[in-house]
């Protein structure tokens, strides 16, 4: 029953790492055309997945199980893209104004990656609660 939890764990961090990493893409496409947003990535960290405090002590939990987390959202370090704009008030003595380097459709193929994890993810956790069931249904 612990392999059945800890790839339950493994999957929901999936779930959890792909909608923060939606939510980053989303506010990038939002703030595309706002002067002075820098555009943002989701860094990814693999965990060890651990049940307990105990399975750390006693070191039960295979250590090749590992699930993933956002450890950072990080601003691109890439230059802004630079528009000439005199009137507008964010403009540089030259006239230009800072806008983000944010590409819709990178931003939208990155979203549909996503996406595919997310419902990857999903339909892992159905299959671990089928076999599960059938388990059960088996020791009937």
């Amino acid at each position: 029953m612990a392999d059945f939890f800890s790839s339950m764990r493994v999957s929901a961090s999936g779930l959890d790492a792909q909608m923060k990493r939606m939510n980053t893409i989303s506010s990038n496409i939002a703030n595309a055309e706002t002067a002075g947003y820098k555009r943002k990535d989701a860094e990814f960290t693999a965990t060890a997945d651990r049940e307990s405090f105990g399975d750390i002590l006693t070191n039960k939990v295979d250590e090749a199980t590992q699930g993933v987390l956002v450890s950072d959202v990080r601003e691109d370090a890439k230059p802004p893209r630079m528009v000439y704009k005199p009137e507008d008030p964010h403009a540089n003595p030259d006239g230009y104004v800072e806008m983000p380097n944010v590409n819709p459709v990178q931003e939208m193929a990155d979203m549909i990656s996503a996406q595919r994890s997310y419902e990857a993810n999903v339909t892992a956790i159905g299959a671990a609660t089928q076999m599960a069931n059938k388990a059960l249904e088996l020791g009937r």
